[in-house]
């Protein structure tokens, strides 16, 4: 089951990334276990090390959290949580608003074509 992964930035960041959506998403919950790096390598089709930078990079940003003998657990602190999902929001929303205005768009023309497509959302007729 290896991933496909882009070339525009390291491996370790990709996995990282799709974690942190996987939180967010609540695919994986507070207090769930990871896979152990060995298990995680053989899934990505990564190299072991890699995956020990990922999963260090989530103790360092205090999602996951280290436990001696048991492996890898998602953090139950819920504050620490809510701020990911919110952290990860505001770098989709700089994105889009960014790759917007570089296509020309102003701020008004943004917002306009964001409530469109809730309300055609909305009401059904959009995806």
């Amino acid at each position: 089951m290896s991933q496909t992964f882009n070339n525009t930035q390291p491996i370790y960041l990709q996995i990282l990334q799709r974690l942190c959506r996987q939180v967010v998403r609540g695919e994986i919950k507070a207090g769930d276990k990871l896979p152990s790096v060995r298990e995680m390598a053989i899934l990505s089709g990564v190299n072991p090390n890699t995956v020990q930078r990922v999963y260090a990079e989530l103790e360092r940003l205090e999602i996951a959290e280290a436990r001696r003998g048991l492996g890898s657990f998602i953090t139950e602190d819920e504050n620490r949580l809510r701020r990911l999902r919110k952290q990860l929001k505001n770098e989709q929303v700089e994105s889009f608003i960014a790759d917007m205005a570089e296509t020309g768009f102003s701020p008004e023309e943004i917002l306009e074509g964001v409530r469109e497509k809730l309300l055609d959302n909305k009401s059904g007729r959009g995806v």
